[in-house]
């Protein structure tokens, strides 16, 4: 299960900086966000409008949303690369742009699942805001992706030293203190996030098969049945329905009919 919570998190571009359009020529904040809108809709157009326009001298708006269609088809190296170079080079009086455009470029990396690259781009975003809880456990995701539980852990407990009623933060860091076999802690993680979330979908998944692991077959099959219930059609539902599947209770053999007479 640890992988998985780590993945459905991860599987988002981050959204586009708004700001970019300041940066942009003269009457180039609606081109951009025309560019932008057309990819979400037809990212091939786009990433043809985006290049002319670059060509024309579209600066780093241009060129950012030549990475938001490259992320839309899926050419997520182009785009990852193309994002860095953005904060690197095109922002340097402006460190929360910077900041932001690492971040979407860590994110490209992780849907490239190239999880070193990634925790370059998130580390140079931390350099520049080391609070920030949103890139911390957008790090933590990249260590998941190497199995590298303990600084997932690490990072997450960070974040949640800036926010401490994130609960999904929460999840993921018991989802990392389960792999790392630091089941207590998990186990208070998980709880901890229902209390400030009640309900919550993944919070109970991973608290269901804790109690599963613990011998509580009833306890665990009541927590994956509350999310099919309460969220049939989330991420954590499936993963419950398919716990539920595996753990049910055999089905006594049919009687055998009675044979006809001779």
């Amino acid at each position: 299960m640890h992988r998985r919570l780590f993945l459905v998190a991860s599987l988002s571009m981050v959204p586009f900086v708004p700001a970019i359009a300041n940066a942009a020529p003269a009457g180039g904040a609606a081109q951009y966000e025309q560019c932008l809108s057309r990819a979400a809709s037809n990212p091939a157009d786009a990433l043809r409008e985006a290049s002319e326009w670059q060509k024309a001298g579209g600066g780093p708006a241009s060129e950012h949303c030549e990475a938001v269609a490259l992320v839309a088809l899926h050419r997520y190296v182009e785009a990852a690369n193309k994002l860095d170079g953005l904060a690197h080079g095109s922002f340097p009086n402006d460190p929360g742009m910077r900041r932001s455009l690492f971040d979407q470029a860590g994110n490209a990396w992780l849907l490239a699942g190239k999880p070193d690259n990634a925790i370059g781009s998130f580390s140079a975003a931390l350099s520049i805001d080391p609070s920030d809880e949103d890139v911390l456990s957008d790090r933590a995701r990249a260590d998941a992706m190497k199995k590298n539980w303990g600084a997932a852990a690490s990072d997450l407990s960070a974040a949640l030293l800036v926010n401490p009623d994130r609960a999904d933060l929460l999840v993921l860091r018991g989802s990392a203190l389960h792999a790392l076999g630091r089941k207590k802690e998990a186990l208070a993680d998980y709880e901890l996030a229902l209390r400030i979330r009640p309900g919550y979908p993944d919070a109970l998944v991973e608290r269901g098969n804790m109690k599963f692991e613990g011998g509580d077959i009833a306890g665990a099959r009541a927590d994956w049945s509350q999310i099919v219930l309460s969220s049939p059609g989330s991420a954590a539902a499936e993963s419950a329905r398919q716990q539920l599947a595996a753990t049910a209770p055999a089905k006594p053999p049919a009687p055998e009919k009675p044979g006809k007479p001779r």
